[in-house]
């Protein structure tokens, strides 16, 4: 069994060493409205804490939605100085998701779109269903993605194919989105969650000092040069040597047993 965490607008189960975050407003296809976004925020510093949590599950709840993009109320009451806000503090959340230091897997069970599909981008991998839908179809309502969109999507999956998303709005298939690299595996809609934790615990035998450091290598080096980044991998690689984990993983491998971290 595990812990669970209230939230009016989430839901947080602890099942050591995962936690399962849940967008749940089912009602309304898992919008991210601002309460929505400041509790996911909420929750990911509750698990970024956490020492007994090594890997995190995002799923949205219902069949229908991972989550199908902003609350168009909200956004419809925006003007270009709340616009701006609206958008860096949308963006701060999902960084911090991108760089906390502990794998994050988007569960996408169904639309993603807008605001939904920049969230998925913004977690370490993406496991869909064959029933989920990706797109950004802000420019059909005057806007552009705000999220992390026009900077993500190319990053992921090309230049070309990223305009051709964001320029005409459209939603593609998760077929599509395995096809252009926009999500990792695509799994039968009833194996989606099994898949998750799967692939969750096989990164969790790991070692969390290790997995922390393999992500901000490949988080800061896709931004430098290759001499520059391929510096910062032997930094981060010599600060894994210093530490008490590097020992017990590879005297384990000698002695060929499991080995046991303590996060030191």
């Amino acid at each position: 069994m595990g812990v669970s965490v209230g939230f009016e607008n989430i839901l947080l189960e602890k099942r050591a060493p995962i936690a399962v975050v849940t967008l749940n407003r089912p009602r309304v296809l898992n919008a991210l409205n601002a309460a929505t976004l400041a509790e996911l925020a909420a929750a990911v510093e509750d698990v970024a804490v956490d020492e007994s949590i090594r890997v995190i599950l995002l799923v949205g709840a219902g069949p229908k939605a991972f989550a199908a993009g902003a609350d168009i109320g909200e956004l419809s009451g925006l003007d270009a100085e709340s616009g701006r806000g609206y958008a860096e503090r949308g963006q701060g959340i999902f960084r911090r998701i991108e760089t906390l230091g502990k794998p994050v897997i988007a569960c996408v069970n169904g639309f993603a779109l807008g605001g939904g599909c920049e969230l998925a981008m913004a977690c370490t991998l993406r496991v869909a269903s064959e029933a989920a839908r990706f797109g950004q179809p802000e420019v059909k309502l005057g806007v552009i993605a705000g999220f992390g969109g026009t900077q993500r999507l190319p990053r992921l999956i090309g230049r070309g194919a990223a305009l051709k998303l964001l320029l005409t709005g459209a939603i593609i298939s998760a077929e599509e989105a395995l096809r252009i690299g926009l999500v990792d595996e695509v799994v039968a809609a009833d194996g989606l969650m099994a898949r998750a934790e799967a692939l969750a615990l096989e990164m969790a035998t790991n070692a969390p000092i290790a997995l922390r450091r393999t992500l901000a290598a490949v988080d800061r080096g896709l931004d430098m040069t290759l001499e520059d980044a391929l510096a910062a991998e032997a930094r981060e690689f010599g600060a894994c040597c210093g530490t008490a984990d590097k020992g017990e993983g590879t005297q384990a491998f000698l002695e060929k047993r499991a080995a046991v971290w303590t996060g030191n």
